[in-house]
């Protein structure tokens, strides 16, 4: 693997923490994301946070392009420099949770698309959001190095979910691959790392409105120490207690139950039976 400090060095770049700037260092780890990416050569793959181009170096070599995205501007020139020759590379720089896919100069309409990442510590959560929820062109796969707690919050069970998990796991199905030391980043994080892969991502459900079901989601987690029932009181412009008791005695729902004991089909549920009501 090329030496990221001796490009530091040529471009005058120090890593940026509060950016999120860990540079990933370990041959090892970055051939398992490219393994766990079952890559194809008609691919095309968005890259969020190239910093100087290893991940993206691997990925043109294998796929048809690689969309490289980049905040940094002190990285742009190492990157343009690097893949001056690469015909299938595009370096974009801008800020990732600015780009609107469907109707931004990064067009991915009607293109099947797969997200490899080194993603930055501090906007994996919005990250996951944007591209599974809010964007109209959701990739098919997402493979991603992510904080260590994150990956185990994205894939936590009823007794330990959260909003994250809920929404990961309702679009789709995320597994940890394998969970990576903090000694191969430089500069090295305080905490170890993931390497999780959301495969099957949900184009579009059709069952259910969206916006109404985590509307009704965030409600339920607004306060994690109540019971469920106590923060849906909260919509008792849509059902009244009463009407909300007997549901859950025909979901054989506990009365004591909390939101985080509830799983992505528990929730579903739920919904159904209150709107249904409405």
């Amino acid at each position: 693997m090329e030496n990221i400090k001796v490009f530091c060095v040529k471009y005058e770049v120090s890593p940026q923490r509060q950016a999120g700037q860990n540079f990933l260092i370990d041959k090892n780890v970055l051939n398992k994301i490219v393994k766990m990416a079952e890559l194809k050569k008609d691919d095309i793959i968005l890259e969020i946070g190239a910093g100087f181009g290893v991940l993206t170096q691997e990925l043109a070599k294998r796929v048809k392009k690689v969309i490289a995205v980049e905040l940094d501007k002190r990285l742009i020139e190492a990157l343009k420099e690097k893949f001056e020759k690469f015909k299938n590379v595009e370096i974009i720089h801008e800020d990732i949770l600015k780009i609107q896919f469907a109707s931004g100069r990064i067009k991915l309409q009607n293109k099947k698309y797969k997200i490899v990442a080194n993603v930055p510590y501090n906007i994996t959560s919005i990250i996951l959001r944007k591209f599974l929820s809010e964007e109209i062109i959701k990739p098919s796969e997402m493979i991603l190095l992510v904080q260590k707690e994150v990956a185990e919050r994205i894939i936590a069970k009823p007794g330990q979910m959260s909003l994250l998990s809920l929404s990961a796991q309702f679009y789709s199905q995320p597994k940890i691959i394998s969970t990576v030391s903090n000694n191969s980043f430089w500069p090295r994080p305080k905490v170890d790392s993931a390497i999780i892969k959301l495969s099957s991502i949900k184009i579009g459900d059709g069952i259910l409105n969206e916006k109404d079901f985590f509307d009704l989601c965030r409600i339920g987690f607004s306060s994690r120490r109540k019971q469920l029932k106590n923060n849906l009181k909260k919509i008792a412009n849509k059902i009244d207690e009463k009407k909300l008791e007997e549901i859950f005695q025909e979901l054989n729902f506990d009365f004591k139950i909390r939101a985080q004991e509830l799983s992505v089909q528990d929730w579903i549920e739920l919904y159904n039976k209150i709107y249904k009501r409405v």
